[in-house]
């Protein structure tokens, strides 16, 4: 593949110097995607040059860097902004519920024999028939049943969020009442669960003016984003380039 751009060749040893950089599916992607970004990068440079921004032998980033800071110009994000986009997704501005729960393991890998597996769950069901007469026992039967490190502390898993454990028991941990002991063993990777959620904690929504400055860097890096991404397109519309189509690439800068 050769490629060129105003006329100024792009060769095949740059390319593939270029590929490891753009991991992709397959070999060819990661070619196609390393000429991309070496064709923009090119434009930008040349584009730098025109304006007559050097950079002083400077590494090709600054340049590229002090071309886009002086041609590219976006507004900042106003405090109305921010507000309709906090009221539009509220949904994402709320601390997440937290549960505190305890558990008993017993241990039934994946690759344990079915004996193995049934002797674990009939144990984990023995626990729960125990537990349903003798609540008060959870701590000591942990401490004195489980494979989990936890025991030690009685079972308790601490305060736990979504995405802190593993998918299995979180399914049940979010639908457990406070006080609620799970009345069946729950599989998992580790084996069978007893589980008790000990309290809830449900989430709030943020007050704006704690996350007005996250809003506003948001807002304005996507529109800042999408001002490169046109100046790109320009560039690209007012250039020759040979031995490659340029589709909806973007600035080394924005990746």
């Amino acid at each position: 593949m050769e490629v060129k751009v105003n006329g100024r060749i792009i060769t095949e040893r740059e390319i593939a110097r270029e590929t490891q950089y753009h991991p992709a599916d397959s070999f060819e992607a990661a070619r196609r995607k390393a000429a991309e970004a070496l064709v923009v990068r090119e434009l930008l440079l040349q584009q730098a040059s025109r304006l007559g921004i050097e950079g002083e032998g400077g590494p090709k980033e600054a340049r590229i860097s002090a071309l886009i800071e002086r041609e590219v110009r976006t507004p900042r994000a106003d405090e109305e902004t921010c507000r309709r986009y906090y009221q539009t997704h509220l949904s994402r501005f709320r601390s997440p519920d937290l549960i505190e729960a305890r558990h008993i393991l017993f241990v039934a890998n994946p690759d344990d024999d079915a004996e193995a597996v049934v002797s674990a769950r009939a144990k984990a069901h023995n626990a729960i028939e125990l537990l349903k007469k003798r609540p008060d026992r959870f701590a000591e039967l942990a401490r004195d049943l489980s494979a989990c490190p936890s025991s030690k502390q009685g079972g308790s898993l601490g305060q736990l969020t979504r995405g802190s454990t593993v998918p299995e028991l979180e399914t049940f941990l979010f639908e457990l009442e406070p006080g609620q002991l799970c009345p069946v063993p729950i599989r998992s990777r580790y084996g069978f669960h007893v589980l008790e959620v000990l309290r809830r904690v449900e989430g709030k929504t943020l007050p704006f003016e704690a996350v007005q400055k996250k809003i506003a860097d948001y807002l304005e890096e996507r529109v800042w984003r999408q001002a490169v991404h046109q100046y790109i397109q320009v560039l690209v519309g007012s250039s020759e380039i040979a031995g490659i189509e340029l589709k909806g690439v973007s600035s080394p800068l924005v990746q």
